[in-house]
């Protein structure tokens, strides 16, 4: 009986998994936000003639996406990325009334811009064909790890209440 008070005391209120993923997704949009800022201001450095930073910056973005949907085993978690890089680079690109404009008409900028793009799509696409949307509406875990496997390993909670983990069957 002790042990069903003890589980009942560190078990999370139903509602805090749903805010966590929620504020995952958010940082991720926040995240490929600041990329795009960023690569706008620093997208020109090159290493002699080779735009080195916007290809780089290119390649981040598609990295971000792959990895926010591993880390969030949905596609939206390469999704979002992508779009807060489209949002800032393309409202960066924009001219103002003067006409100033932060990404310019350059090879570095046509990398930065283009190739980031391409990468943004590729990393959503991958995203898209490695961890599909669920199928049905159903709530539940989809998580799984090697061989099928909850990400924890192949255990599950014994019964007895004891506390211990024995082989899942």
């Amino acid at each position: 009986m002790d042990n069903v008070s003890d589980q009942q005391r560190t078990s999370p209120p139903a509602g805090d998994g749903r805010r966590v993923v929620v504020g995952g997704y958010c940082m991720l949009l926040l995240l490929g936000l600041m990329e795009g800022m960023i690569g706008s201001f620093q997208y020109s450095r090159a290493l002699g003639s080779f735009p080195a930073a916007a290809v780089a910056f290119a390649v981040g973005i598609g990295v971000t996406c792959i990895l926010g949907a591993w880390g969030m085993y949905r596609p939206l978690g390469g999704l979002m990325p992508a779009v807060g890089w489209f949002v800032a680079a393309f409202v960066m690109a924009m001219s103002t009334p003067g006409g100033s404009v932060v990404i310019t008409n350059t090879g570095a900028g046509k990398w930065f811009l283009f190739g980031g793009a391409i990468c943004a799509l590729a990393g959503v696409v991958f995203s898209f064909l490695r961890w599909p949307p669920a199928r049905t509406g159903a709530a539940g875990p989809r998580r799984t790890g090697r061989g099928g496997f909850p990400p924890g390993g192949h255990t599950a909670p014994m019964s007895g209440g004891s506390g211990a983990r024995k082989p899942h069957p």
